[in-house]
């Protein structure tokens, strides 16, 4: 999967056809993609199969977007897992740009998620640091 990107777009019909559309003509496929919108605004976070293109597109676009490293973490599938998983990361200061679900098990959920401070949100969730990581791949 590739490196989720949060863009905003205006809230009205035709805004998320046309950067689908856009992505589509320069050869890039979506491979996963929420949203939601209230009032003006609206927010989508996609992932795609090339993440050099998508930037390139998106900013030739003028649209607004956030991205970086999606963490990967398993929450309790249960009333209450979520808001433990998000309520340690607003204790901490780290602000969430973007949450996917991309997978359930039979007890659990996991979620990609983006943050504004991945080295502390990696920290307070007792995920491996960035360095750490790169030493596995």
């Amino acid at each position: 999967m590739g490196q989720p990107f949060v863009i905003q777009l205006e809230n009205r019909p035709g805004e998320l056809a046309h950067v689908t559309r856009a992505l589509a003509m320069r050869g890039v496929n979506i491979q996963t993609i929420a949203g939601s919108g209230a009032g003006s605004k609206m927010c989508a976070m996609l992932t795609t199969d090339d993440d050099v293109m998508t930037r390139e597109v998106l900013h030739g676009m003028g649209i607004p977007f956030v991205e970086g490293d999606a963490l990967h973490v398993e929450v309790p599938d249960e009333p209450g897992g979520i808001a433990e998983l998000t309520e340690k990361l607003s204790t901490a200061g780290v602000n969430i740009t973007g949450v996917l679900v991309i997978g359930r098990r039979a007890t659990s959920i996991q979620m990609a998620l983006t943050v504004d401070d991945e080295a502390r949100a990696r920290e307070v969730l007792g995920l491996p640091p960035v360095h750490a990581l790169a030493s596995v791949r």
